[in-house]
């Protein structure tokens, strides 16, 4: 008996039916970010900041802070190296493991702006440790005469933090100084840091009894906000594709 032809070719759905679901096999698979992804830059920063307290706790501690801590008073032109040598000391682990912390979430804009080129980096590191040494001078602008010993990377993050407001407001790009997210990252931070001033940082982890250099982290942020469109400027082109 020969086959009809209806039997032969299988029924085609209506014009109108819609397009029937993609097998789960034919579904295309979502690219997998990685769990971690900072710059290798903001990785560093960490490695310098708990990794250079590890090495201080293998030296007496006295020893360390009368060569490499920086007291205002004490600036004479054999102790200007203590404007940034300070900078890779910490009062303990938890000062360490926090200044790591809030590096590693600010420092990621900054790092992905110059780019991972060694001109880059070296932009990197070199507004970093500016950021840190101008942010002692604050410090050391309102106390002149100070004799508090002054460690920590505090206002060196503090500049990343002023630079990745106006990253992060600016969308990747170098937004307004002015803008709603720089004054209000701005203002929190200033806020904090003068409840630090009036109860003296006894509830900060890593400040114990020693005092914590609140104008430092303030003048941080705001030499971080404005160089860094500067900064930019001599950042090296991105690599484009063909």
């Amino acid at each position: 008996m020969t086959e009809s032809p209806f039997e032969q070719t299988p029924p085609q759905p209506p014009p109108w039916a819609p397009d029937p679901e993609p097998q789960p096999a034919e579904r295309p698979r979502p690219a997998r970010e990685p769990v971690f992804n900072a710059p290798w830059q903001a990785v560093a920063v960490v490695v310098l900041i708990v990794g250079g307290y590890a090495v201080q706790t293998l030296f007496p501690v006295d020893a360390v802070l009368a060569a490499y801590a920086f007291a205002p008073i004490d600036l004479t032109p054999a102790r200007w190296p203590t404007v940034i040598t300070s900078i890779f000391l910490h009062g303990g682990w938890a000062h360490a493991m926090m200044n790591g912390a809030f590096a590693l979430a600010f420092s990621a804009p900054v790092a992905r702006l110059f780019g991972p080129k060694i001109e880059g980096a070296l932009l990197f590191f070199g507004f970093y440790l500016l950021c840190g040494v101008l942010a002692n001078l604050g410090y050391a602008a309102v106390h002149p005469h100070g004799q508090v010993l002054v460690v920590g990377a505090s206002g060196a993050v503090s500049g990343l933090m002023g630079a990745a407001a106006r990253l992060i407001g600016g969308e990747g790009r170098v937004g307004p100084v002015f803008s709603r997210t720089v004054l209000g990252m701005g203002g929190g931070w200033i806020v904090i840091n003068l409840i630090i001033a009036v109860f003296g940082g006894s509830f900060m982890p890593g400040a114990g009894n020693a005092g914590v250099a609140w104008e430092a982290h303030i003048a941080g942020f705001i030499v971080g906000a404005l160089l860094i469109a500067p900064f930019a400027r001599l950042a090296p082109a991105p690599d484009i594709g063909p």
